[in-house]
């Protein structure tokens, strides 16, 4: 009777949490609720001024971002998998890299390296004596749809990678053995077996970029993100930054409902292809001359552009600072014991605010993990529930998770003034606490479910046998063999709360700022040498899953 009684709480504070997890799209959501004549003549207004922009530049961000990241990352993928050329296992982790560069410090790096009054441009124009620009501004939405793909099409890579080395793999090397050329095996047997992994791919990568803020603001983008912004802290409107949110939470709900449609038909396929193709050995194909060198360049580029020449170039803006210019001026002073100090207080606060959201994270994603490991009757319905609510968290931006938390944090506090709700929002770390686990509880969860699913239900049945209650189960028997699983799921985590800076941009409390925000704020007052170090601060971090995962696909590929 105890063991119920305890499982019931257990259930409700799991359900609690997860609904107030939920609290900020609600709010968002909800504002349609207090739409009144002057809220729908505001609206009419947006729809025939700046409505129609946002939504024109945003659909032709996210069309050629979609071209270009199924592009890049099939092209890579297949070029890994299907072909044997020299260097291809390199390839293999360093395609991986570009995910641990945020779009923004791409961003940085770039408009430094080819703006108008960059080093790269006068010197050419000195060595050819040509006036004028010699390329297009990167700052426009062409430059942002390559920054995307750069940094963006790991996501189609490693999809595509599994499934082609999985499933089309072995169909391509049987159709070799019944005499089908290399040009019809790829383009009648791999590509179409690739590409549900391909639209998992493309949408997750399509979500990220109408998430971004960082990109767009720096660039001048009209998109929806930059609107939502710009309607709350420039207009003063909350209602229309709700409307927009919402706008921009239609949009990503149908990404999502298009990629876990597309993760369904792949899981589908790899489970059919693996059968049928268990007993073939699949042999990469050889390349030599031209071909080899295609892979090479088909390869190579995207770590080139996505990685190495980014960081290199953010390295000499660090070693300008250090080396201190001619003049003596800003590059001297840049890394003065002054701004180190400042450096060392923003990555404080950056990697406190990451720990704390990593350890909360993790620890409510074990607890859900388990409740629903145990959720088998009818009577478990708000655990599984609250899975779902919780699993929706990482696909909702965060400039929408930010305006609903102020949204229904000023209801309440108009309603109950005594509270101080928005000055516990607003004035403490509780509201960024509060948006990393909207945003990436999502990620624990999904990383802890996936090493339960390593677990065999037997070794709870034997434990039971044994006279051990549940929460001895979770603590002595679950918690040792999930340990190495809720440490990635954490870093995982902690990267992403590092990178965060839409939400964090308005709900950070004054004296909080953290390196994504600091190097956007240097970036856009045009202080790019001041943001290389925060910026690749930032990088250095994200290297870390990175490495956790090209391990890990080593290891699967071994076994």
């Amino acid at each position: 009777m105890l063991d119920i009684k305890s499982d019931r709480a257990v259930r409700a504070v799991l359900l609690a949490i997860a609904l107030a997890l939920a609290l900020p799209v609600l709010g968002v959501l909800g504002a349609w609720f207090a739409v009144d004549a002057g809220s729908w003549e505001l609206l009419r207004h947006q729809a025939g001024t700046v409505l129609p922009g946002y939504a024109w530049q945003s659909f032709w961000l996210v069309a050629w971002v979609a071209l270009g990241v199924v592009g890049v990352g099939g092209a890579t993928a297949a070029a890994v998998t299907l072909f044997e050329f020299p260097g291809r296992r390199i390839f293999e982790w360093a395609l991986l890299l570009p995910l641990a560069m945020p779009a923004y410090v791409l961003a940085y790096a770039y408009t430094d390296a080819l703006q108008y009054s960059g080093p790269l441009q006068v010197m050419l124009r000195e060595l050819t004596g040509a006036r004028g620009a010699l390329w297009p501004d990167v700052r426009s939405l062409g430059g942002a749809v390559g920054l995307f793909v750069a940094c963006l099409y790991p996501y189609v890579y490693l999809l595509a990678r599994t499934a082609l080395a999985e499933q089309a793999a072995p169909m391509m090397e049987a159709a070799r053995l019944l005499g089908a050329p290399l040009r019809r095996r790829v383009l009648e047997v791999a590509l179409p077996m690739a590409r549900p992994a391909l639209a998992a791919g493309m949408a997750l990568a399509l979500m990220e970029t109408l998430a971004d803020y960082g990109v767009g603001a720096y660039f001048g983008l009209t998109t929806f993100t930059t609107g939502i912004y710009k309607a709350w802290l420039v207009m003063d409107d909350p209602l229309a930054a709700a409307q927009l949110a919402s706008l921009l939470l239609v949009l990503v709900a149908g990404l999502l409902w298009a990629e876990q449609r597309a993760q369904a038909r792949l899981r589908f396929a790899g489970g059919r292809t693996a059968a049928s193709g268990s007993g073939t050995e699949a042999r990469p194909v050889v390349l030599r001359g031209a071909g080899r060198l295609a892979a090479w360049l088909v390869c190579g580029l995207p770590v080139l552009l996505g990685f190495v020449l980014p960081v290199a170039w953010l390295l000499r803006l660090l070693g300008q600072q250090t080396g201190g210019g001619d003049d003596g001026g800003e590059a001297a002073s840049v890394l003065s014991a002054s701004y180190l100090g400042r450096f060392v207080e923003w990555s404080f606060t950056s990697f406190r605010l990451a720990a704390i959201a990593a350890v909360l994270a993790v620890g409510f994603a074990l607890l859900l993990a388990f409740a629903l490991r145990r959720a088998r009757g009818p009577g478990d319905a708000p655990v599984r529930a609250a899975a779902h609510i919780v699993s929706l968290g990482y696909a909702v931006p965060g400039a929408v998770v930010a305006v609903g938390i102020l949204l229904w944090s000023g209801a309440m506090q108009a309603r109950a003034p005594g509270l101080g709700v928005t000055g516990l929002i607003t004035g403490s770390v509780f509201g960024l606490l509060y948006a990393y686990l909207v945003r990436f509880s999502a990620v624990a969860l999904q990383s802890v479910q996936a090493g339960y699913a390593r677990l065999p239900v037997s070794i709870d049945e034997s434990a039971r046998l044994l006279g051990a209650g549940r929460r001895r189960i979770f603590l002595r028997l679950h918690l040792p063999l999930l340990a190495r699983t809720a440490v990635a799921a954490a870093l995982l985590v902690f990267v992403d709360t590092m990178k965060e800076l839409p939400a964090t941009l308005v709900l950070r409390p004054f004296g909080s700022d953290t390196l994504a925000v600091v190097a956007y704020q240097f970036a856009r007052d045009e202080r790019l040498a001041e943001a290389a170090l925060p910026s690749l601060a930032i990088v250095a971090v994200g290297l870390l899953p990175v490495i956790l995962l090209s391990r890990a696909l080593r290891a699967h590929r071994a076994h």
